[in-house]
């Protein structure tokens, strides 16, 4: 297939080959794997600024997208691309095959550093999803660290850069720096950016930015960052996104705030802390959509009202296909009894036939896990209702799934997202986090933003 790209992805492409430390931050849907190869190949045969590539990705990107992009334009035909997965053998007989572009799957870097025994001598890196590098004390942080000076030219993609908060900047941005702009050490880093938020004596569970510190983060970062919008460039349909609220009865609310009381009369000196926090959040989100695991894994149904919501939605629907996310195993075994109940046709999406049957409009209802729809999954073809029917603290695996329905190709005007809230539970304080976390990932996206400018002339406007 010929390749025309947008003048964006020219602009992002021109960024890359531009600058040997990249970050290129750009939303889901705008193509960032046919900008970087695009890049890669000017590198490699054009200026012959890079002699051998290393690709890092999630395990399904790198077993299936980037070759499959390769394989696609015609102005890649040229590049030869070994993919190192599977067992040890397979990953081995790639990385010793000739080839220009190498990619591993990111839970193998620690592997290929250390070892295999194949030496590093990759003088471009492409870190495709820079956010899974966000834990500066990871193994594969540490393993890519310590090979980070022999590299000479590093890119790092993500649309999600500060999914928790501003913290996860730093690991991100000292792999592609170095430290050199927001320091070589977090205790550095929080110093200058932060103060101590929720503490236990000397014990400091959260930090928060210090007045000014997100502008000046930004700034710190703003000369090999790139930054862009779907929507800034792309016709993309309507997010409709909306609250579909569901009401206890007196009953089920008493039995709610009755386990809420015993777990937290449970904690350990009556003290909540982050790793307790994490648990009963767990629990209480549980309890919100229905159903709850003891502490002997047995299941304690507390009500259904979730589920006749889902019902009366897909009754709405009158046979329009519905993707519903799902968080908890017996929130699955749940919806399953009820959708086989009501004879309604579904399948979970973790197999290529039950994807394929989705976008082929087949499927009235689909279920997936959050976990298993991030990236390289195009559902867009199959519906435009989402609906979660249970929610999740991770900003970046809810917008990875929403960007499964609304993304480029997307033919519906409009996709709905139903989030199934059940008032007077934790549902309401995990969608005003949600909103939180947007409003800080949306202002580092807009105080980054690319100045759209080519040898001083505003790049036009993809037309509408």
């Amino acid at each position: 297939m010929k390749y025309k790209p947008h003048s964006y992805q020219t602009f992002a492409t021109q960024y890359i080959e531009n600058h040997k430390v990249a970050a290129v931050l750009l939303d889901m849907g705008l193509g960032k794997t046919s900008i970087t190869l695009t890049a890669v190949n000017n590198l490699l045969f054009d200026s012959f600024d890079v002699h051998k590539v290393l690709v890092i990705a999630p395990l399904r990107v790198a077993r299936n997208t980037w070759s499959a992009e390769i394989d696609k334009w015609e102005h890649l035909s040229d590049l030869i691309y070994a993919v190192a997965v599977g067992t040890e053998k397979e990953r081995l007989s790639a990385l010793t095959s000739q080839a220009d572009i190498y990619i591993i799957n990111r839970e193998n870097v620690q592997w290929l550093v250390e070892s295999s025994g194949i030496p590093f001598d990759y003088d471009m890196v492409v870190v495709d999803e820079l956010s899974s590098f966000k834990n500066h004390q990871s193994k594969r942080f540490k393993a890519l660290m310590k090979v980070r000076p022999s590299v000479q030219r590093i890119v790092g993609l993500t649309g999600t850069p500060s999914s928790n908060g501003l913290m996860d900047l730093f690991a991100e941005f000292k792999l592609l720096d170095m430290g050199e702009r927001l320091g070589r050490f977090i205790g550095q880093f929080r110093t200058a950016y932060f103060k101590p938020d929720r503490m236990n004596g000397p014990v400091v569970y959260s930090y928060k930015p210090l007045p000014g510190a997100e502008e000046r983060i930004y700034q710190k970062i703003s000369d090999i960052t790139i930054s862009m919008k779907a929507t800034d460039h792309l016709k993309m349909p309507e997010l409709v996104s909306s609250e579909y609220a569901v009401y206890l009865s007196d009953e089920e609310k008493e039995r709610y705030e009755e386990m809420k009381r015993d777990l937290v009369l449970s904690l350990p000196d009556g003290e909540i802390t982050a790793a307790n926090a994490a648990s009963l959040s767990g629990k209480l989100t549980q309890m919100a959509n229905g159903a709850v695991y003891s502490d002997d894994e047995e299941i304690i149904e507390i009500h259904n009202r979730k589920l006749d919501a889902l019902e009366d939605i897909i009754e709405a629907a009158n046979g329009k296909p519905i993707l519903v996310a799902y968080w908890y195993q017996h929130d699955y075994d749940r919806i399953v009894k009820r959708l086989t109940k009501i004879g309604i046709d579904f399948q979970k999406l973790d197999t290529d036939a039950s994807i394929r049957k989705w976008n082929e409009g087949k499927l009235p209802v689909a279920l997936i896990h959050p976990a298993s729809a991030g990236h390289g999954l195009n559902l867009q073809s199959g519906g435009s209702t989402l609906v979660w029917f249970g929610l999740t603290w991770s900003l970046e695996l809810y917008q990875q799934t929403v960007a499964r329905l609304w993304r480029q190709g997307q033919t519906s005007n409009t996709v709905s997202v139903l989030h199934l809230t059940a008032r007077g539970t934790i549902d309401e304080r995990i969608m005003r986090a949600l909103s939180l976390k947007e409003n800080t990932q949306t202002a580092l996206i807009e105080a980054v933003k690319a100045d759209m400018t080519i040898r001083g002339n505003k790049i036009p406007e993809v037309s509408k």
